[in-house]
């Protein structure tokens, strides 16, 4: 045992020798150090260093905002250099090397190299005047939180007890943290700054010891704000969790909160994205008092953040900031900063071609600018459920006027026209069903939809919604309405919606989760909870397999049949897929009253055919001109004649 206890005294003291020639710089490698207590046992009833961030007012009242010292636990010694430096050039290798990526090195450029050479030294906290969109969140704020902290004694003259939370809930990107540490720099009093995961410890009791000390520190330094970020990581359901931990950080949160009945000057805030999965306990009157909802920004509100977040941008006089505000439905502030930062990118990209020639002295942002941003950033919130808007005009639809008025309508019509909507009591329709044969165009029309319309579009096809675990199919209906609801003006595109849909009872081998699919849509399209500004266009050519529940007025209302198209149809698609094709003396009229009973798929068909045939025989000729290339009425004989066929034979 001698030995044991020898060999680790002489352990101590390598390490001992080790730390002070690493401060030294006598060590020539690059090593770290840690010098931290050996001992396995955690520090009890104090904040451990590097928790959270707080911010306290010096003796004269002011709210300091100094930086931290350097951590003296951690000793890093300089890199090697000289002749210990060890080469690893064959790791690495010049940018001129790498080949086939000039634009994303261009990129890489912008982002990174420009920041490192000119540093931004402006803090992370902004004076709530730097926050918009947020007028009537901010007034219930400082309802809230600066009459408990500054004059509490009119509450007492009312016999009101101050709040002891509040809760701040909304999509990520809405300003809750920003708002949170705007408030303290405000109203001027101490503020404790934690994200939920930093409380976490590895010992056992550990995170609870970090929270008690974090709620004392507070209470010794108020009037202070404890703005806890995240705190659905902190305080989970604890029905729905199976650590202990988790559990026990809970329960000491709640008696933690309860014990503040008694200390004046101390509220805290605490801001999530997911309130659902929070502990429900904590969502009661005498702990999270108020919740604040910090929603989308609307048309004025995203107007109010662009000319805050523009102030110090030198702009062009033909900057209009209210066509930008038009253009970004949707998106919430931290969205709006990309776009203005991706504007300034662009403008510095076309005055700037190479940052090693000469800087012009005057810089502008143009309006072309800023529509360029908006073409590369998209909301937030429907990442995850993101598509490639195709480019698909009303006029490359040949026909089909009066279904594509009310397409353009329903969805634009509320927007563009607001007064009139109001002043006669009109509703946009909830729901629009495509139906037909197939290839008459109902994709096509939603691609319309999609690319012109002035709203955010999420399309989805039937089968992926379903999926083999069970509730796992209602949960995706229920997410992809709450992003709708998020990112509105929404349109919902379902492709093949009989699939998702079909009249309940009908399979009884599916365990019931079509009928539980079929009640999720009921409910989200006229339920409890209201669905503004989401518009759903289903498409199918089997209407008789969908539920009759969904095609009652109010969910469907308008059922749109698009059907075989007729003459003047026909030849107004055969035009619309003709019109660059270099045609000689075709008769397209001749040819829309040949193809009777023929959909604008057959039609597109035929078109690309004929130009097939037109090529083979240009090839077959041996000529080299390109442009003496014509498309005769023979190639079109040719086409009709293999699809009429084709069409026989199926």
């Amino acid at each position: 045992m001698s030995d044991i206890f020898k060999g680790f005294e002489q352990l101590l003291e390598l390490a001992k020798a080790l730390e002070e020639k690493a401060e030294a710089g006598e060590l020539r490698t690059n090593i770290q150090i840690n010098a931290r207590s050996l001992s396995s046992i955690p520090r009890q009833g104090n904040i451990p260093s590097g928790i959270g961030v707080s911010r306290m007012r010096t003796e004269a009242g002011e709210a300091g905002g100094a930086t931290a010292a350097p951590s003296e636990d951690v000793v890093m010694t300089p890199p090697p250099s000289g002749d210990c430096a060890v080469s690893d050039r064959g790791t690495s290798a010049p940018l001129s090397d790498v080949g086939g990526l000039s634009e994303v090195l261009q990129e890489l450029r912008e982002l990174v190299e420009i920041p490192l050479k000119r540093p931004d030294d402006r803090g992370t906290s902004a004076p709530l005047s730097d926050v918009g969109g947020l007028s009537e969140v901010l007034q219930e704020l400082r309802e809230l939180v600066e009459i408990p902290l500054k004059r509490p004694d009119l509450l007492a003259k009312l016999g009101l007890e101050p709040p002891r939370g509040v809760l701040l809930v909304g999509p990520p990107g809405t300003g809750k943290t920003l708002t949170a540490r705007g408030l303290a720099q405000e109203l001027g009093v101490n503020y404790i700054a934690i994200v939920g995961p930093e409380v976490m410890g590895k010992y056992y009791g550990e995170a609870e010891a970090r929270l008690r000390g974090i709620f004392e520190k507070a209470a010794k330094a108020a009037p202070c704000i404890v703005f806890i970020d995240e705190i659905d990581s902190l305080a989970p359901d604890r029905s729905k969790v199976e650590g202990e931990v988790e559990k026990r950080l809970v329960a000491q949160l709640l008696g933690l909160m309860d014990g503040f009945a008694q200390t004046k000057g101390v509220i805290i805030l605490a801001a999530t994205n997911r309130p659902d999965h929070l502990d429900p306990a904590l969502r009661r009157p005498g702990r999270f008092d108020r919740e604040v909802q910090f929603r989308v920004p609307d048309r004025n509100g995203r107007l109010e953040i662009l000319t805050i977040l523009t102030r110090t941008m030198p702009l062009e006089a033909s900057v209009d900031l209210a066509i930008v505000a038009d253009l970004t439905v949707g998106m919430v502030g931290a969205d709006l900063k990309a776009v203005c930062q991706q504007a300034a990118y662009s403008a510095l990209r076309r005055q700037v071609p190479s940052l090693q020639g000469a800087i012009p002295e005057d810089m502008t942002l143009s309006q072309a600018d800023f529509l360029q941003a908006l073409k590369e950033v998209k909301p937030s919130v429907l990442r995850s459920v993101e598509v490639e808007s195709p480019n698909v005009a009303w006029d490359q639809i040949g026909g089909l006027d009066d279904i594509k008025r009310t397409l353009q309508e329903s969805v634009e019509g509320a927007l563009l026209y607001p007064e009139l909507y109001q002043r006669t009591g009109a509703k946009a329709p909830r729901g629009i069903l495509l139906w037909g044969p197939p290839g008459t165009g109902k994709t096509l029309l939603a691609k319309a939809v999609a690319s012109q319309a002035r709203a955010n579009f999420i399309a989805v096809n039937g089968p992926e919604l379903l999926s083999r675990w069970v509730g796992a199919a209602e949960q995706e209906v229920r997410e992809l309405f709450a992003k709708a609801r998020q990112a509105a003006p929404c349109v919902i595109f379902i492709d093949e919606i009989d699939t998702l849909v079909p009249i309940r009872g009908k399979f009884n081998g599916d365990s019931g989760v079509s009928d539980r699919v079929v009640g999720q849509l009921l409910t989200e399209l006229d339920g409890l909870q209201e669905c503004l500004n989401v518009l759903l266009i289903g498409a199918t050519n089997r209407p008789d397999a969908i539920d009759p529940a969904l095609l009652r007025a109010g969910r469907l209302d308008l059922q749109l049949k698009v059907d075989l198209p007729d003459l003047q149809t026909r030849l107004a698609i055969l035009k619309v897929h003709n019109d660059d094709r270099p045609l000689a003396s075709v008769d397209l009229t001749n040819w829309a009253t040949q193809t009777e009973g023929w959909n604008g798929a057959d039609l597109a068909l035929l078109s690309n055919q004929a130009a097939l045939e037109a090529i083979r025989r240009y090839r077959a000729a041996g000529s080299t001109n390109p442009s003496s290339i014509h498309i005769f009425t023979d190639d079109f004989l040719a086409a009709y004649q293999l699809l009429s066929k084709q069409r026989q034979s199926v």
